[in-house]
């Protein structure tokens, strides 16, 4: 666990027990005389910690074990076994104090009063937290200009819109100014126009005020947005915990750079270094070690890494001076890193990108589910994990027709 981590999960285990129904009704009395109890594991044996100032985002399939972890988080839930610190604090054995160090959101609930106007279920909540009347001012006059509250302050919850709820609510989650926020879908139903406002906001408390957020979502433009680290859990077991960036680069490292190339100087390169690895030409080689033949280890991608800088970046089609590249091997870079490369050593026209979409990311991440391959590290991605093979997403794809000079 690092140092400066408020929030700690430790081995965090809950199991729930239910009562089977037996069908008809010699079933239901034989139930009641001799209840028949299974146990559902929610969460097993979670560790995972966020440190002050950084937002983490907890994904996962529907029934993955991510509201029963945040729960156990807020202290509404106790552990069946494991331990829970959030700010210092165990959640379920000190809620009063936990409450005073954390807000919550769930998207689907409010805490706000429904037959009160949004400005009263305020003053309720700043005296219940004992806020001094001019931190009070301060700190409304702050979120109205991040949130736009007073186009509605004097409207009953209960005739809010959606949006306009669930900004009150991050507000009011807030009011009391916590070091930890637990977000559990909070944008869920959100218009594109309110959701890119709430994002904006939690940018501002994390960068700004160093506030500390877990996030749960299923809107992937959020995660790419907001998170720069995302824990993976399935089944109730932590799956992947890492950068987003190496969540991508190992479950989504199918891109496409389509570029021409401006310089008949560039193209004669290429040219040389598709000799050099062993091709016979644009459309595939048939090198003496089968090095980028269309049998070789890179399917017929003429690896590039000789020259400086193009490590993982290979040739995968060519034809004249148009040329799409791609990654090579298992150490490929992402394509934005790749992109710097090409246009830093030659002149390109006609620049288009093609990556796999986030939410295929996350598919290949959910459907690979081996348990225990812990924490990924962006400088030495594992080998033993390769990606799952996927083809890019067209809809994710971003054309450039700029010219661009190369160094």
């Amino acid at each position: 666990m690092p140092l400066n981590a408020v929030i700690e999960a430790r081995g965090l285990s809950k199991v729930f027990h239910t009562t089977v129904r037996r069908p008809g009704l010699g079933g239901a009395l034989r139930s009641l005389v001799s209840p028949e109890r299974v146990a559902k594991v929610a969460v097993r044996d979670v560790d995972f910690s966020v440190g002050k100032g950084e937002l983490l985002a907890l994904l996962g399939p529907n029934g993955a074990g991510k509201s029963t972890t945040i729960k156990m988080l807020t202290g509404i839930l106790t552990p069946t076994s494991g331990e829970a610190l959030v700010a210092g604090v165990v959640p379920h054995r000190d809620r009063e104090r936990n409450a005073h160090n954390i807000g919550a959101v769930f998207g689907q609930r409010t805490q706000l009063w429904w037959d009160l106007p949004a400005r009263e279920s305020f003053a309720i909540l700043r005296d219940i937290y004992g806020v001094p009347e001019d931190r009070y001012r301060e700190r409304i006059d702050e979120f109205d200009g991040l949130l736009e509250l007073s186009e509605f302050w004097d409207t009953r919850v209960r005739h809010l819109s959606l949006g306009q709820r669930v900004r009150c609510d991050l507000a009011a989650s807030l009011l009391h100014d916590p070091p930890v926020v637990f977000l559990d879908e909070p944008t869920i139903g959100m218009d594109v126009v309110v959701k890119e406002q709430v994002r904006r906001f939690l940018r501002h408390q994390v960068e700004q005020r160093e506030r500390t957020v877990l996030l749960t979502t299923h809107d992937m433009t959020e995660v790419a947005r907001l998170a720069e680290r995302v824990v993976l859990i399935n089944h109730g077991r932590i799956v992947l915990d890492g950068p987003l960036q190496e969540i991508r680069r190992r479950f989504g490292g199918t891109w496409q750079i389509r570029a021409t190339l401006a310089d008949p100087a560039d193209v004669q390169e290429i040219e040389r270094q598709e000799q050099f690895a062993g091709g016979d030409g644009p459309d595939g080689g048939d090198g003496p070690d089968g090095g980028d033949g269309p049998d070789g280890p890179h399917g017929g991608q003429r690896d590039l890494s000789s020259l400086p800088g193009f490590a993982g970046i290979g040739v995968l089609r060519r034809e004249g001076p148009r040329v799409v590249f791609g990654p090579v091997g298992d150490g490929a870079p992402s394509v934005h890193e790749a992109l710097k490369v090409v246009i830093g050593r030659f002149q390109v026209t006609d620049l288009a990108l093609e990556e796999n979409d986030l939410e295929d990311v996350m598919r290949s991440a959910y459907l690979s589910d081996v348990p225990g391959q812990g924490h990924l590290e962006s400088e030495d991605p594992s080998p033993s994990s390769p990606s799952p093979p996927s083809s890019p997403s067209s809809s994710s794809s971003a054309a450039v027709t700029s010219a661009s000079q190369g160094g």
